[in-house]
């Protein structure tokens, strides 16, 4: 339990970063197609990014954040240049596109049955869609101020669940929030949750063999549409991580050095660590908890920092410091906006990586999946499923992996912990192997068709040889042709052609026995008979 349940969370802040693979897939699609199927019916607003037309509306904080991360990462996160192109258009475009709901502005929460729900703003929901990687990432940010540190600790661990993972005995949701609404500017309720309808989830698992996304982040995705739903939709999208969304956290406390150990602990791993739940006192992340998670090089007990801590588990990001700091709590130059762009950009680039591995591994056990090598129209689609793939993974390779994003000590400091936490380099090296097994693959069976090839082609020249040698021989002529009428010339010369062609394509078709008589033929350790009985062998008929 909480040392301090009711010390007041003077300024709350809870970010979701939920990825999600896109199927089909982006790969060739049109970008005005795309954005003309985000923006129909005016729920989602293409969001231009702070590099306005206008200097003048360039702000300080855009470029702290522009040159907080090194020159690669500028441009992966927003695009090229503009300047020296037509129409001040960039020469090559950021490889993500944001979208914005135009229609959410509040979210209420009941946390439990009986209680009172909990009315929270909603700074934004933006959708990333990474068109060449196959990947979105739903961001949804909501801000309170003035919650009880156990209120605060409860709603970051029971809100953002895809689903519900079980009910209790009064068909209540377990682990989720108990009710949550999302409004708009009048305070009309827009969608809410279903976790109370078990039956639903219970057939959709059974028909489907997938997890049902709950109404409330259903809606909030649309127009994308969960893929195994019958509902129509052109864009469709799969769960590729576990359904409690990766989330950063902003607590600013009265006095954050009042916190226990055991407090600190619990804030690390509210994400999955109930309230009334003991602490795992033996669990080796517990024991070396300072050490593995905590970023304190501002956790300093003076009037001359922020006096703010880091903690950092790789699928959440918690940032504690205190309210009455000015530097910690201004949104436009200190930590507060650090947090909701450096830092979340941070948090963004690693589980971007951690979803595009998983939809490249998943993309690669689903090619594997559906071939079936006695259909040679199934052969095709594999092949070039893998080759897309590697095209795909080239890219993202070379573009968009990188272990270094900014020379800022707690910039890069966070990355490094984040990826870490989530294992990302492990992931890397197992679907790299994985592309490089397929590699090998295509590889062989390419030399093996070329093989099988060369065989053929060889056959035939071998035994076209004895004809060849034969009319040499006569000179080419066997019979006097200036002689034969014309008639007979071109009954003969169709003949001879029937008469050749017959005989190649028999080669052709039977080209691996003929093979093996030719190496019979050569084997000296065989008699007579054997060698023959593999000549016979080439005119009898296949066996099935």
């Amino acid at each position: 339990m909480l040392s301090q349940p009711e010390h007041l969370v003077r300024h709350f802040r809870d970010v979701l970063v939920w990825p999600v693979q896109i199927r089909p897939g982006f790969a060739g699609e049109n970008v005005a197609r795309i954005d003309r199927l985000m923006t129909d019916g005016g729920r989602w607003a293409l969001v231009d990014d702070e590099f306005t037309a206008d200097p003048t509306e360039f702000q300080e904080r855009h470029y702290k954040e522009f040159v907080a991360f090194l020159p690669y990462v500028q441009r992966f996160l927003y695009g090229e240049s503009r300047s020296g192109t037509p129409n001040g258009q960039p020469s090559r475009a950021a490889p993500m596109a944001v979208y914005r709901r135009t229609d959410v502005a509040a979210l209420s929460v009941t946390l439990r049955p009986g209680d009172a729900p909990i009315r929270l703003r909603v700074a934004h929901v933006d959708l990333y869609l990474f068109l060449d990687m196959d990947v979105a990432l739903l961001n949804v940010e909501v801000v309170a101020d003035d919650l009880p540190l156990a209120t605060a600790l409860e709603l970051l661990y029971r809100f953002g669940r895809a689903y519900p993972t079980g009910w209790d005995e009064n068909g209540q949701g377990v682990h989720n929030v108990h009710r949550s609404e999302l409004l708009d500017r009048e305070g009309r309720v827009l969608a809410s949750s279903d976790s109370e309808k078990r039956e639903r989830y219970l057939q959709f698992v059974c028909r489907n063999r997938a997890p049902c996304v709950g109404a409330l982040w259903a809606w909030l995705l649309r127009p994308l549409v969960l893929d195994q739903e019958e509902e129509p939709g052109e864009l469709r999208f799969r769960l590729i991580e576990y359904y409690r969304m990766p989330m950063m956290a902003y607590l600013a406390l009265d006095n954050p050095r009042a916190l226990s150990r055991e407090d600190f602990i619990r804030i690390g791993f509210v994400a999955n660590l109930p309230s009334r739940d003991p602490l795992p006192l033996r669990d080796p992340a517990v024991i070396r908890f300072e050490r593995l998670h905590c970023e304190d090089r501002f956790w300093t007990d003076s009037e001359d920092g922020p006096n703010s801590r880091f903690i950092c588990t790789g699928n959440a990001l918690v940032l504690v410091g205190e309210a009455g700091s000015d530097y910690f709590r201004d949104a436009d130059h200190g930590f507060l906006a650090r947090f909701r762009h450096q830092y979340f950009l941070v948090f963004l680039i690693a589980h971007f990586h951690r979803a595009a591995l998983l939809s490249f591994s998943d993309g690669l056990a689903s090619a594997v999946n559906d071939l079936d090598i006695r259909d040679s129209e199934s052969v095709r689609r594999f092949k070039r499923s893998i080759r897309q793939s590697f095209e795909t993974f080239l890219r993202f390779t070379h573009r968009y992996w990188f272990h270094e994003v900014s020379e800022q000590g707690l910039v890069q400091t966070l990355f490094q912990r984040t990826t870490q936490h989530l294992r990302n380099d492990e992931l890397f090296a197992d679907v790299k192997e994985q592309v490089r097994e397929m590699s090998a693959y295509l590889d062989s069976d390419s030399q093996r068709r070329q093989s099988g090839t060369v065989l053929r082609l060889t056959v035939v020249t071998i035994f076209g040889l004895i004809a060849t040698v034969v009319t040499g021989y006569f000179g080419m002529n066997l019979f006097s042709f200036p002689e034969v009428p014309e008639s007979r010339k071109l009954l003969q010369f169709g003949v001879v052609t029937v008469v050749t062609l017959s005989l190649v394509l028999f080669a052709v078709a039977r080209s691996k026995r003929l093979s093996d008589f030719l190496e019979a033929m050569s084997d000296e350790r065989l008699d007579g008979h054997a060698k023959w009985s593999s000549l016979a062998r080439v005119f009898r008929k296949p066996e099935h």
